[in-house]
């Protein structure tokens, strides 16, 4: 089992944000709701659309989620 997906965005955060992955690690970190341990694209995708108004489009979550997707292959 890898890391996260909350986990791995831990990594972009940074204040001020120099892009859209960054202010949105900035913004799960303070979503105390976020489904932290999740590793499913569904699962956070759903919580997203319901409880994500933090994030402008869902096309941010997408590359996030691409490059998640990419490191965790190429950690295995």
């Amino acid at each position: 089992m890898g890391k996260s997906f909350y986990h791995y965005m831990m990594k972009y955060r940074e204040e001020p944000p120099r892009d859209d992955i960054s202010r949105f690690a900035n913004h799960l970190f303070l979503d105390h709701s976020f489904p932290k341990k999740s590793e499913d694209y569904h699962e956070i995708s759903n919580y997203l659309e319901m409880n994500g108004d933090y994030l402008k489009s869902m096309s941010i979550f997408d590359d996030a989620w691409e490059l998640y997707k990419q490191d965790e292959r190429i950690i295995s």
